[in-house]
């Protein structure tokens, strides 16, 4: 994901003037000055403004032009223009053009480089995108009849990845889902991030019971901090070298979708999520939730809360705090749930709303709110079960010796 939307049909023709007048700025440039010289001829010496036209043409489209907008400028410079002045002659013109010649060679010199600088920097920008998709991998449209959508938004301007995390996987417990924020934003975050999702992709196929999977993921929290202090920290030594990271939480939300629809949730300081029915969004906030992962120790025991059952068409709609928090210029937060309600009323789909389509519809609200601007993180994930009923195995056989009818 990135950060600002895509342009819309306005930006796109802005974006398509801005390039046409780049492209006949050289030509009006050299036209102007020649029509200068002929209308108030100065004996040649305005026609040294012509050495400015190939710079412009190298800068704004490319080498090629600046090479052939040049050799016309430098033609033009040695052709005599009005009544020369004495000690103007055609060593003047000659200087011009030589001048004009070597303003070429310099443009295309630049011009090679910073080519080869873009190409550079299109291939590292292809790189991070890969390595950061291997981080936030994208999420399939369907698992084990759960339909899925979610995007992510940071507040780094060309980041994809910050401080907020999201992850579901099928499993033969269910389906599981984990969102998540690490404290602070942007790409000091991702080593917390990358820890987090790497333990649960490996946890939810494991542990038998989602307090297992916290438990885990807390253990990862605590080695990867320990780790990070050791190597930020090294003369701190092994008397307790996480205490300089005290204050680096990180708040979960983990979800279980068992077969029949059976939601169960474990919460560490995190917004529980809404419910989202055929026309109808409530949120769901079962009970209290335990403080964020890294402040204190978890509980002895840990017991998933229940949040009732998902029944076919009906959705959760997952989102961390930048979401919520998020202001417009007068400073008033996002309404969240009223654009919510507003993208599952406007869908008016039979079999309920489409998750690619209410994360859409947030995400667009939520950026024409802040104006493109953010200052935090922000992850939207809804899951919708898909799932439908079918004829059991008994219904579906056909007793032996028994003839089909139609």
């Amino acid at each position: 994901m990135i950060r600002t939307w895509a342009p819309g049909a306005g930006g796109a023709a802005a974006a398509a003037v801005r390039r046409a007048f780049v492209f006949v700025l050289p030509g009006l440039w050299v036209f102007g000055v020649v029509a200068w010289e002929l209308c108030r001829p100065t004996s040649g010496r305005l026609l040294q403004l012509l050495a400015a036209a190939p710079a412009i043409a190298c800068a704004g489209t490319g080498r090629r032009r600046c090479v052939l907008l040049g050799g016309v400028c430098a033609l033009i410079a040695l052709v005599p223009f009005g009544a020369v002045e004495p000690g103007a002659g055609a060593g003047t013109r000659v200087m011009t053009c030589g001048a004009i010649l070597a303003v070429i060679g310099a443009s295309y010199l630049t011009a090679g480089r910073r080519l080869r600088l873009v190409r550079e920097l299109e291939r590292t920008r292809e790189v991070a995108v890969a390595a950061q998709r291997v981080v936030l991998r994208p999420l399939p449209r369907r698992v084990d009849g759960v339909l899925l959508a979610a995007d992510h938004l940071s507040a780094s301007e060309g980041a994809m990845v910050g401080g907020d995390l999201y992850e579901v996987v099928g499993t033969r417990h269910g389906v599981r889902a984990v969102i998540g924020d690490v404290r602070g934003h942007g790409l000091e975050a991702i080593g917390t991030v990358a820890a987090m999702l790497g333990s649960f992709r490996e946890v939810a196929h494991d542990e038998l019971e989602l307090g297992g999977v916290l438990r885990r993921l807390e253990r990862t929290h605590q080695r990867h901090l320990r780790e990070r202090a050791l190597v930020e920290r090294p003369a701190a030594g092994d008397g307790g070298p996480v205490s300089g990271f005290a204050e680096e939480f990180v708040t979960l939300l983990l979800l279980e979708v068992a077969r029949d629809g059976s939601v169960t949730a474990l919460n560490c300081g995190h917004p529980w999520p809404y419910r989202v029915a055929c026309r109808a969004v409530a949120p769901v906030a079962p009970a209290e939730p335990m403080p964020p992962l890294g402040l204190f120790p978890l509980p002895e025991e840990l017991s998933a809360v229940r949040c009732g059952q998902l029944r076919p068409g009906e959705g959760l709609f997952l989102h961390t705090d930048g979401a919520a928090d998020a202001r417009d210029a007068a400073g008033e937060f996002f309404p969240l749930a009223q654009e919510l309600r507003s993208s599952v009323e406007a869908a008016a789909a039979p079999c309920g709303p489409s998750p690619s389509g209410v994360v859409g519809d947030v995400r667009e609200a939520l950026l024409r709110h802040a104006d493109g601007r953010l200052t935090d993180d922000v992850a939207l994930v809804m899951l919708s079960n898909d799932r439908v009923r079918v004829p059991s195995r008994r219904a579906r056989t056909t007793p032996p010796g028994a003839r089909l009818t139609r």
